[in-house]
């Protein structure tokens, strides 16, 4: 089931401009370990639920895996075939903007080389480079 808000204020929203590093998901928080982005784009709504499926899968229920993303932003297009005109296009799909290091998963209660195997399955479903991280200092 693909990730989208309960509701949003305007329908259909503008592309807007992406510029600058993560300023506040910038470290990982919950886990112990984390994937972070290298690169800033649009991550669909199928690709976090295609990256959390690899996680667990490849976990087989022991640790957790937290998801840092939501995709908040709609994205419109035209049906295929339609002439220019006629106002902008449904809704179509939804997409977290994501920053150059912005921490998109983290795992928790595992070792680090299962942790590191496993973020790299979520990493090869992603769009963009990313890198393993570590949790900065314990609680």
């Amino acid at each position: 089931m693909a990730l989208m808000p309960k509701r949003v204020k305007h329908r259909k929203s503008q592309r807007g401009k992406m510029k600058g590093n993560a300023g506040r998901t910038n470290f990982v928080a919950f886990g112990e370990y984390g994937l972070q982005s290298l690169e800033m784009t649009w991550i669909t709504s199928k690709q976090i639920e295609a990256g959390r499926v690899a996680a667990t899968h490849f976990l087989r229920r022991e640790g957790k895996v937290y998801i840092r993303i939501f995709p908040h932003k709609p994205v419109s297009s035209k049906p295929l075939e339609t002439r220019m005109g006629k106002g902008k296009g449904e809704p179509d799909h939804w997409v977290a903007c994501v920053k150059a290091g912005t921490v998109m998963f983290e795992i928790g209660g595992v070792e680090e080389d299962v942790a590191k195997q496993a973020l790299a399955r979520v990493a090869h479903k992603m769009p963009i480079r990313c890198r393993f991280v570590k949790r900065r200092h314990s609680l």
